[in-house]
């Protein structure tokens, strides 16, 4: 039977979860996700993990911050003044915002603490510093990679 290998166009359904056994992520209620294994589509380690199953194959695996999201990084935490975020925004602890830095790029922020003169806001990935735990089932090879 065939094994998904590099350069494999494969779908596979997933159900990733931290330690705590908190469910972060599953394709089982959109369908499977289909990526090529090594474009960098999805994280190194799941990558990995799909490597070598055959379909119909499930497996369970854990990815440290190494190869997924990165350490948490405390320098993409920064404190900003309260009176600096717009008026009438409703601000609570996990809530995700975007904000444009002053070169005008855009990016994704969780807000970490909210006090009357001040709000917390993190850059890191949601899910950085963590070990996830992901339950992987190989549905199909889509396409097999070239082989050289």
């Amino acid at each position: 039977m065939a094994k998904a290998k590099h350069g494999d166009t494969v779908k596979v359904h997933y159900t990733g979860t931290l330690e705590d056994g908190t469910t972060f992520d599953s394709s089982r209620e959109r369908g499977p996700l289909e990526f090529e294994i090594g474009s960098g589509m999805v994280i190194p380690g799941f990558e990995q993990a799909v490597e070598g199953m055959s379909p119909g194959e499930t497996r369970t695996e854990t990815v440290g911050p190494e190869q997924a999201y990165g350490p948490h990084e405390e320098e993409m935490t920064m404190k900003v003044e309260r009176s600096r975020v717009p008026a009438g925004l409703e601000l609570q602890a996990g809530q995700r915002l975007q904000v444009k830095s002053p070169d005008g790029e855009t990016s994704a922020v969780t807000i970490t603490e909210v006090t009357a003169t001040s709000v917390t806001l993190d850059a890191n990935h949601p899910l950085a510093g963590k070990d996830l735990s992901f339950e992987i089932e190989l549905v199909e090879i889509v396409t097999a990679g070239k082989t050289s």
